[in-house]
């Protein structure tokens, strides 16, 4: 017996125009139910502000959608607080590069409450005044306290989604027994319906919890409410009969061991290795339910004791599955708990670039703009899921019999909202030679990083040189910057159109403001030549009408000039 509950929700607007809250569930099917488990979440809006609401939609959406692409080897508190974090640092971003910088209570804010249900117990996160309330043999209990701080006769919040650099959301979880209710709201609701009055709302058992819901707001209305109000309810109906998880839910898996074809780990078995390094175990495998063949990438058991590099490993999942597209790898999942910390993606039947690259030393120009475009599609994919690769380079760019190109390596990839602790502010992230200059400024990437990484991969294709040769990674001021030379991708036996050196040379300008703009842009210039770059045409290439005309003109009046002597 899997986790089974009922909801029932109701959210108004009370006597205000516009409703501030938002909330959301998700109930997952096998093998996220066990897995990840149901989520719930609220959050509330703070009157001051004309946009909080689109925060608070904002924090609920990103929670539910992103909970669920975190690893399943994370434990959930690990799992919720990173995309909590990564939702605060978004929000606190727009208000700070915004027009609230200077006064963030008229911004991106709002209060966040979510409950996590994954087989026996409950797990709680909070920040700010909503409310989560456990209803347990007739008792009501506040399982969340308010984060507001009193001044006199006035209070207001101490902690809030967007509000701050710091969040420190509280965290709480308990066992499960069936027939527990749990009660999200807003503070439209509680705040004008005390504690014994809840109770007694709730103590009539209800089949129907979203007529339950509607009736709690509506005695709110009745009792004076002057907020918008929101509420959730969520009843256990039934619990596991154990679970089919390690003992202890919310302690990291354990490593695998080192392994050889033959040996089946949760019901895959290792065909042969792939990649073994000191960092990292790849194999491929094959499912043994559905016969499909995966990429399993373990850790090497040398870095069990340095969570920052696990970290970063079970990062790559969660990012593989923000982003649906045709030339990004996709992560694979199985039907079965995982016992071990590892992690899955598709298999790719096919070479990577730098492989490819040697078996077709006499590219044509069209095969390299093909590859190129195909690579700038998925690069476009993960730039609109807010990823930058920040790695790209011939190792990381498979290639099937077919053509088709997948980006596969996000170990240095980076989320928007997600600061990674272990993240040094000027480390490297990618390979020296293809990484955009500013990042051996310190400064951080941006999505013109990637275009630069791009158009390297790309001038390397078709010359098999670098722009710059090894000179980029030497530079490390401004100044230095800014006396780099750009060597023309051309050469004496080139064919290459002079317009594409034009284009390329765009792309890759030290400075990233002079740099194509939007990636698009620059595979549109890569097919089509761009006016701007063409040589002066001639006369007869611009007006060869009028050329000619002129001519024949000119040519009648030598002759009658020469009749005429």
């Amino acid at each position: 017996m899997s986790l089974q509950v009922s909801i029932g929700q109701y959210s108004s607007a009370g006597c205000k125009t516009l409703n501030q809250d938002w909330f959301g569930a998700c109930l997952p099917t096998e093998p996220q139910l066990s897995n990840k488990g149901i989520v719930l979440a609220v959050a509330d809006g703070i009157s001051t502000s004309t946009v909080s609401q689109i925060a608070s939609e904002t924090a609920v959406k990103s929670f539910l959608s992103d909970y669920y692409c975190t690893s399943d080897a994370w434990s959930v508190p690990h799992a919720a607080l990173q995309v909590l974090k990564a939702s605060h640092n978004w929000l606190y971003a727009q208000n700070r590069n915004g027009p609230f910088a200077a006064d963030p209570d008229k911004g991106y804010v709002c209060t966040f409450s979510a409950l996590i249900l994954k087989q026996r117990h409950a797990h709680l996160l909070h920040v700010g005044d909503s409310r989560i309330y456990l209803w347990r043999n007739r008792q009501l209990e506040q399982l969340t306290r308010d984060h507001r701080v009193w001044r006199g006769s006035s209070s207001f919040l101490s902690q809030a989604l967007g509000a701050g650099a710091v969040l420190e959301p509280d965290y709480h979880s308990l066992p499960l027994l069936a027939g527990d209710v749990f009660l999200l709201a807003t503070d439209g609701l509680f705040e004008v319906l005390p504690q014994p009055q809840l109770m007694a709302l709730l103590g009539p058992e209800q089949a129907d919890l979203s007529t339950l819901a509607q009736q709690l707001a509506d005695a709110a209305l009745a009792a004076g409410s002057k907020d918008n109000i929101t509420l959730q309810l969520v009843r256990i109906n039934a619990l596991p009969a154990d679970s089919s998880l390690p003992a202890c839910i919310d302690q990291q898996l354990p490593l695998p061991p080192l392994l050889q074809q033959g040996d089946t780990l949760d019901g895959l078995q290792i065909i042969r290795p792939l990649q073994q390094s000191s960092r990292s175990h790849v194999y491929l495998v094959q499912d043994s339910e559905t016969a499909k063949l995966l990429v399993l990438k373990a850790p090497s058991i040398d870095l069990a004791e340095q969570p920052d590099y696990l970290e970063r490993l079970l990062r790559e999942e969660w990012i593989a599955k923000r982003v649906n597209s045709a030339y990004v790898l996709r992560p694979a999942s199985i039907n079965r708990p995982r016992t071990a910390l590892y992690t899955l993606f598709e298999y790719i039947d096919g070479q990577t670039l730098r492989q490819w690259q040697l078996d077709h030393p006499k590219a044509t120009l069209e095969q390299i703009r093909t590859l190129t475009e195909q690579i700038g599609k998925g690069l476009q994919a993960l730039h609109r899921s807010e990823i930058l690769h920040q790695d790209l380079r011939p190792e990381n760019i498979m290639v099937t019999p077919q053509g088709s190109v997948k980006i596969i390596d996000f170990g240095a990839a980076r989320l928007a909202g997600l600061q990674p602790d272990d993240e040094v502010a000027g480390d490297i992230p990618g390979t020296a030679l293809y990484c955009a200059p500013e990042y051996f400024l310190g400064a951080p990437g941006s999505e013109r990083s990637d275009l630069y990484s791009l158009a390297v991969l790309t001038y390397q294709l078709l010359s098999g040189r670098f722009p710059y040769g090894p000179e980029v990674a030497r530079r490390r001021s401004l100044k230095a910057q800014k006396k780099l030379q750009y060597q023309s991708v051309l050469s004496a036996d080139s064919e290459l159109p002079a317009w594409l050196d034009r284009t390329l040379e765009k792309a890759l300008q030290p400075d990233p403001s002079l740099r194509y703009q939007a990636l698009s842009e620059f595979l549109y210039d890569l097919r089509h030549p761009n006016a701007k770059f063409q040589a002066p045409q001639s006369l007869i290439e611009l007006h060869p009408l009028w050329f000619w005309q002129s001519c024949c003109l000119l040519q009648c009046l030598i002759i009658l000039w020469l009749l005429a002597n």
